[in-house]
């Protein structure tokens, strides 16, 4: 191993890291949820441009250190898209060969990402395949499979370092709640909602993690049944959560509820939460919201009062096509009439 190329390599990305400021914390207003506050902690302001910048920057330096990826080493990923987008941006960083290794019907503007950043994408039709399919092409051009799903949950520290969770309990402590009564998290690798569960109980917060999950997604079954050879081949069709087997990196333990979200439910909350920021959001910040919002619903029947924390994961400008198109909504996704109704007639 060049030794000096990986430690160059290093301070590379250590570098990129002291050049990007930490993320927002955005409150969002519920005027009739009276002592309730709902927190968005907003991940698209990463330079690759979602929560996966975290991911991918660790997965790197995890590589690098282990001795897994030297100097013109290849970068294979199974990702869906944001993933790919944030560690095709790392290996541009440091000059070294990239695939994505993605389903067929991945997000055109997560593909024109990857390939602006020098990556190449690699398509299979069945998501199922994405894996095996990793490991032949790792295999044959001597590359790196990084592969996430089982090393998300190890490459990041989870007890601090500025990781999520430090970082929003950090940005709390002004609030009027500083401690979450709650945290939202849905789960693509199971890496951060494994990482702020252990957080919080490293650090002996009594705050609850909730992570919702959307339809296909084998993650809410796992938890109450904890049977690892459960299988979906339909896949979910919210893209960068819901997964269709057990990941390694997904850690039910550290969960203490998990919610299922309807997949009209989560674009529903996408374009009502469009019209409360003024800005467009993905898919998956959709199902954060909605299940966000079924806390809040909780608490105040309770009459209970505390604040809410859920991230807003990438920007739906990569989403126009799809999930922002009322035609591919309408045949991929479903009538959102129910929840668009229920959501205007909530209080906000």
């Amino acid at each position: 191993m060049n030794d000096s190329w990986v430690s160059r390599a290093i301070q590379e990305i250590n570098a990129d890291i002291q050049r990007s400021a930490d993320t927002h914390l955005i409150r969002l207003p519920l005027p009739a949820y009276t002592g309730i506050w709902l927190y968005l902690k907003d991940e698209s302001t990463h330079p690759s441009g979602s929560l996966k910048h975290r991911l991918a920057r660790s997965l790197f330096l995890y590589g690098l250190c282990n001795g897994w990826i030297k100097e013109g080493t290849t970068i294979i990923e199974a990702s869906s898209g944001s993933t790919a987008v944030s560690e095709a941006y790392f290996a541009r960083l440091l000059g070294l060969p990239f695939i994505a290794v993605m389903p067929a019907t991945t997000a055109k503007r997560k593909i024109e990402q990857i390939t602006f950043y020098g990556g190449r994408c690699h398509f299979v039709t069945d998501p199922c395949q994405m894996y095996a399919e990793s490991e032949r092409l790792a295999c044959e051009l001597n590359g790196h499979f990084m592969d996430q799903f089982t090393f998300a949950e190890r490459a990041t520290d989870w007890r601090g370092n500025n990781n999520i969770a430090d970082s929003i309990f950090q940005q709390m402590k002004h609030e009027p709640f500083p401690i979450p009564e709650t945290m939202v998290m849905s789960a693509g690798t199971g890496g951060t909602s494994a990482t702020i569960g252990r957080y919080l109980r490293y650090q002996g917060y009594s705050t609850r993690l909730v992570v919702v999950d959307p339809e296909n997604s084998v993650f809410f079954d796992y938890w109450h049944q904890r049977d690892k050879s459960l299988n979906n081949p339909q896949g979910s069709k919210i893209e960068g959560i819901g997964r269709p087997r057990v990941e390694p990196s997904f850690i039910a333990e550290v969960i203490d509820e998990i919610v299922k979200v309807p997949d009209t439910a989560s674009i529903a909350t996408m374009l009502w939460l469009e019209k409360q920021l003024g800005r467009k959001v993905g898919p998956s910040t959709g199902t954060n919201v909605w299940g966000a919002l079924q806390v809040a619903k909780r608490m105040k029947e309770e009459n209970r009062s505390g604040s809410i924390v859920t991230l807003l994961c990438d920007s739906g400008e990569r989403y126009l096509d799809t999930y922002y198109h009322p035609p591919w909504v309408a045949q991929h996704i479903g009538d959102l009439s129910q929840w668009q109704q229920l959501l205007d007639s909530s209080p906000e």
